[in-house]
């Protein structure tokens, strides 16, 4: 698509609890044509920033912000038990309960890496994990995936929204919950999530797909940490 606006503005919301990005004044719209309205100045400002940033021919890849805003318009908003229930079933098969039983330098640095993240949303959330070794599925328990549940249930629609990218990037609950809670940078949670690939490199070299996946799985955690900061941001 070529650009068709000459100026990016910002305004409120006809409630003014909400701020919209404007294209030569006529608001920016998601996907679904709802009009695009987040409750942070921060957040606003970042995205009329992308708008802003295109040149004669408008990228969508280059603007996750507004991905991610219209994602939570377009998708959460709508159907917000619908998505507590996709995001918190993660924790059925989390990425950091299923642990390998070799070699010896793979097992320790899973229990490292790992085990105080499963630590961590224990004594936060009283969600008590079950962890396995194999691949063979290991059901957890009533009591800890109600807990989870109850945890994402606590955010409000656009922090779903980065929850679920983070989440889903991660192919953990708790990964993703310590990445939004600050347990957590991005960088560590891709270090996290990407564990296995990554010993795998170090024994056996790069493989241009697999540095293809660990690429964009880092741009998403940090595209979901940086849309959280700003939705926070006072």
């Amino acid at each position: 698509m070529k650009r068709f606006y000459k100026e990016v503005t910002r305004g409120p919301s006809r409630s003014g609890a909400e701020i919209g990005v404007f294209l030569d004044g006529r608001p920016v719209r998601t996907p679904a044509k709802a009009q695009l309205l987040v409750t942070s100045q921060a957040l606003a400002e970042a995205i009329s920033g992308e708008w802003h940033a295109q040149s004669s021919d408008i990228d969508p890849d280059s603007m996750p912000l507004t991905k991610v805003a219209a994602a939570a318009i377009d998708r959460v908003i709508p159907r917000r038990d619908d998505a507590i229930a996709d995001i918190a079933d993660h924790g059925r098969s989390d990425l950091v309960c299923y642990r390998a039983d070799a070699p010896t330098e793979l097992t320790q640095l899973q229990e490292t890496t790992w085990q105080p993240l499963v630590d961590w949303v224990g004594q936060t959330y009283g969600a008590r994990m079950t962890v396995t070794t194999g691949i063979m599925p290991v059901e957890q328990p009533a009591a800890a995936l109600a807990h989870l549940h109850a945890a994402v249930a606590t955010y409000a629609d656009f922090e779903l929204a980065a929850l679920s990218l983070a989440v889903g990037t991660a192919r953990s609950l708790v990964i993703g919950l310590a990445l939004s809670q600050g347990r957590i940078d991005a960088a560590a949670a891709h270090a996290a999530c990407m564990l296995d690939e990554i010993f795998q490199v170090d024994r056996w070299g790069e493989e241009e797909e697999a540095e293809k996946r660990s690429r964009a799985a880092r741009d998403d955690l940090e595209l979901a940490q940086s849309f959280l900061t700003l939705l926070r941001a006072c």
